[in-house]
């Protein structure tokens, strides 16, 4: 919101975003489509082969049974790049996009699943049914919902959330303890924030990604950090 807006009296006073794991769009809300055939969801057409390279491979449709998932599929930047070209990654002789290819077949995602553990391949082409997630079921039928909002980055976790507070991963493109444990440089929206002389809180269940700044570390360190509420949430 332009600073004239708040100085005029602006309604929107706090703004709340919300992070949290990993998931596919199609897992959490594709089965909200049933709600709202409007969303970019899933019908149950979808399938992709268990092997991408042999033409009488089985066949894995994407249901609703989706259950709790462990252990996490994969979702380094090579097992996504599998995942989504079906393209085992080869550091070193993989081009970043196949020859011949206009747009990714999103075919290898049973594949690389069954890579990881054998059977996985079933619990990733599934999703949830609306009634399963009733929280979400609310929101959506309340809320609007983005079904064309991907990540920052197809890799792990800390990359896409350093997109989140400070709109790059400074290079990284996986959970590099070394460098996340030095602290990152760039500039995030907190500085921003401190800077117009807007306070922010940052609530967290285990220890916030936002600690792996320089900034906001020294912002937590401070005797008096003005601008900075660092509180936990009971698990």
């Amino acid at each position: 919101m332009p600073a004239e807006s708040l100085d005029q009296g602006g309604q929107i006073k706090t703004v709340v975003v919300l992070v949290q794991e990993n998931r596919s769009f199609d897992h959490m809300l594709g089965w909200m489509r049933s709600l709202n055939p409007e969303i970019n969801g899933v019908t149950g057409q979808e399938s992709n082969p268990l092997s991408t390279t042999d033409p009488n491979s089985s066949v894995i449709h994407f249901g609703d049974r989706a259950t709790y998932v462990d252990p996490d599929p994969g979702h380094s930047i090579q097992a996504i790049y599998e995942q989504v070209y079906g393209i085992p990654f080869s550091a070193g002789e993989t081009p970043i996009t196949p020859p011949g290819l206009t747009e990714p077949p999103m075919n290898g995602f049973a594949q690389e699943a069954e890579r990881e553990e054998e059977g996985m391949s079933e619990t990733v082409m599934n999703g949830y049914p609306p009634a399963a997630v009733p929280v979400y079921e609310a929101l959506v039928r309340e809320f609007a919902v983005c079904d064309r909002w991907f990540a920052s980055m197809p890799a792990s976790t800390q990359p896409n959330r350093l997109y989140v507070h400070s709109a790059t991963s400074h290079g990284l493109t996986s959970n590099d303890t070394k460098k996340l444990v030095e602290g990152l440089p760039q500039k995030t929206i907190f500085d921003s924030l401190h800077e117009a002389g807007h306070s922010f809180g940052i609530y967290y269940q285990y220890p916030p990604s936002t600690l792996l700044y320089r900034c906001v570390a020294f912002f937590s360190l401070s005797p008096s950090p003005s601008s900075l509420s660092l509180s936990a949430l009971d698990p």
